[in-house]
């Protein structure tokens, strides 16, 4: 059973690559760990797999053929069924623009290949305690913002607000510790895990998407830039 899930079903897995060798080889290690695992071998078997049986989380390769893997992430957050599915991006990719665009797509996670087992199991760990876990009961709030944990749900102004599962717990974060400046490798820490090897880069990536999401309307941006030191919830400038 996956370290940390023993108290959960076992997590279902969809595994989207083109490369039956590849596929094969994240098939033996996932059923080694306990993950069911279901494959899809381009973009539009993915698509329809999810449609059949969501996943727990997706293992996304970018370069797909019928539908790049890009495309399938795009696809996947427009839905609201699965706008918080956990996706981890597998790519060849090792620009870091590249890297950063699969992370705006709306990927949790990426990894290049060829990559070790144990980082993407260690990985798929982090995302699935953050996504499956159950919050302690109680409630969040901070100016026009509310979070309620029990619910997993987030309202701004009364108007509910859709956050994936690493905006989530980075706002959750923030507002356990409001008005408190956190550098990037501290949010990593604190939001990722002290296991998991991450680029700071990311941090900015989902700093970018939590602020798309609470921020409409003209409304005020309270997660607020600090100048080389990181990032705060604040409603006054620091």
């Amino acid at each position: 059973m996956p370290d940390g899930l023993s108290s959960l079903p076992r997590p279902l897995v969809l595994v989207v690559e083109d490369e039956a060798a590849i596929a094969t080889m994240l098939r033996y290690n996932l059923e080694k760990q306990g993950y069911r695992v279901a494959e899809a071998s381009d973009g539009q078997e993915a698509l329809t797999r999810i449609q059949e049986q969501q996943p727990d989380i997706v293992l996304l390769d970018w370069m797909l053929p019928l539908m790049s893997g890009i495309e399938v992430c795009r696809q996947i957050r427009r839905k609201p069924s699965t706008r918080d599915l956990p996706v981890i991006m597998v790519t060849a990719r090792t620009e870091d623009q590249d890297a950063v665009r699969g992370l705006n797509t709306g990927a949790d996670d990426y990894i290049t290949k060829p990559f070790n087992i144990d980082s993407l199991l260690a990985r798929m760990r982090a995302l699935l305690r953050r996504s499956n876990a159950v919050p302690d009961k109680g409630q969040l709030a901070f100016h026009d913002i509310e979070m309620d944990l029990s619910s997993h749900r987030v309202t701004r102004n009364g108007r509910k607000v859709h956050l994936g599962p690493t905006e989530f717990r980075l706002l959750e974060f923030f507002m356990q510790h409001p008005r408190r400046v956190f550098s990037r490798e501290e949010l990593l820490d604190a939001v990722w895990g002290h296991d998991i090897h991450v680029e700071p880069r990311t941090v900015d990536v989902h700093i970018r998407r939590l602020r798309k999401s609470m921020n409409i309307d003209n409304e005020l941006d309270v997660v607020r830039t600090v100048r080389a030191a990181g990032y705060a919830l604040d409603t006054e400038p620091v």
